[in-house]
């Protein structure tokens, strides 16, 4: 290798490295919760600064629990480093050798505890009230679990127990679809409406059972070694179905980078790489369809005026915001955006009681633009930004892909 090439970073040495970190505060200025509180130091010092300092003894930056892991600093980085990422990677390592919150493991293992409440007779009317039971006298608050949220019901049957029921065309063309957590437990109507939109474009919806829980949320807590087995396991099964020529598509925009992005930024395994190309977005995949001029545009008129607020994992996919493109071909369809920046939710940060001043606080800007724009529907790819627009706004929110459903009545 030249001299040359060798002082030339390659993309994978920025992302991995913090040593390509020119402390240039972008990200700082980026992000949303040093906008919000004077408490969080900044991206670059929890990643990238203790990642390449080796102290002699223990160091640990006290603001590393104040990073949200939006990626607002990784799309603003001018050198391309994955600074969320490397800040995750630093709170793990930090609880190798600390005790978790007693509230990480209810909030990181939303998955085992709902084939927990789903394995128990009336275990989802049980569950719901419990929680209701619970906020209403302090359990919850207790725990360390904002007692100003509802958590997220449970829906009478989950999305996969729907799916047994539903009478497809079987077509020759054929995709897998991930459901993950969120919308198989608490909003299987997204699922539904997926299977859908997807039958009127002549293919067959598939579910692989042995998906799981594409892991952020334990990511997002520390819980790295738990997440690398279910990455492992869910890169194993896209590649299975990828060898078959068949696409892994999700309606989860926080989903949908983990197992196309953040799964090699976080474990560096040529694997996840190559199974990410097998990924899409749901609204993604049917903008390459409009590509090739494969997409159906049979659609009926809706009078809606939408206001679409744009996740922060989609904005850092880099595909554009394809469900915008799609929607506002349909006649009647009037789409704003509400361009008010990150929800403040985070996935299940918003739901931790000492940052649900700073989650209302990022999320006042959005709160506002719905109470003025006054839309027939708000709508939002990710699940738990949904969540913070209901609880924030007192307007429920709705996934693109079921106004597109219904396009097709």
């Amino acid at each position: 290798m030249s001299e040359t090439n060798k002082s030339k970073p390659t993309e994978e040495a920025t992302l991995f490295s913090g040593d390509y970190c020119l402390s240039c505060t972008s990200c700082m200025a980026e992000c949303p919760v040093m906008k919000a509180t004077m408490d969080y130091r900044g991206p670059k010092l929890v990643g990238p600064s203790h990642g390449r300092m080796h102290f002699s003894q223990e160091d640990t930056e006290k603001s590393l629990e104040f990073c949200s892991n939006c990626k607002s600093c990784d799309r603003i980085c001018p050198s391309g480093v994955s600074v969320s990422t490397l800040n995750m990677l630093q709170r793990a390592k930090y609880y190798k050798t600390h005790p978790h919150p007693r509230r990480d493991e209810i909030l990181a293992h939303s998955e085992k505890m709902a084939k927990l409440v789903r394995s128990l007779p009336l275990g989802q009317f049980c569950a719901n009230m419990g929680m209701k039971i619970g906020s209403t006298f302090g359990v919850f608050k207790a725990m360390g679990i904002a007692e100003e949220r509802n958590m997220p019901a449970y829906a009478p049957q989950s999305f996969l127990s729907i799916f047994k029921k539903i009478k497809q065309t079987p077509y020759e063309k054929k995709i897998v679809f991930y459901p993950g957590c969120f919308i198989n437990d608490n909003n299987p109507q997204v699922g539904v409406a997926f299977v859908k939109v997807m039958q009127q474009n002549k293919y067959e919806v598939l579910i692989d059972k042995e998906f799981n829980c594409c892991g952020s949320p334990m990511v997002v807590t520390g819980y790295l070694d738990e997440a690398r087995e279910h990455a492992e396991n869910n890169v194993k099964r896209i590649l299975h179905w990828k060898a078959r020529g068949i696409p892994v598509l999700a309606c989860c925009t926080s989903c949908s980078s983990m197992l196309k992005q953040e799964y090699w930024e976080l474990f560096n395994e040529p694997s996840m790489r190559e199974a990410a190309t097998n990924v899409y977005d749901a609204f993604e995949f049917l903008a390459e369809l409009a590509e090739k001029g494969e997409l159906n545009k049979n659609y009926g008129h809706i009078a809606k005026k939408l206001l679409y607020h744009v996740p922060c994992h989609l904005k850092s996919q880099g595909m554009g915001t394809p469900a915008a493109d799609i929607l506002s071909e349909i006649d009647g369809v009037d789409l704003k955006f509400a361009d008010s920046g990150c929800c403040g939710m985070a996935g299940n940060y918003g739901f931790k009681q000492d940052k649900y001043d700073i989650s209302m606080k990022i999320g006042a800007k959005l709160f506002e633009k719905i109470k003025t724009v006054k839309a027939d529907d708000v709508i939002c790819d990710c699940g738990t930004c949904r969540l913070q627009i209901t609880h924030g706004a007192k307007v429920k929110a709705c996934h693109p892909i079921e106004i597109l459903a219904k396009a097709y009545n």
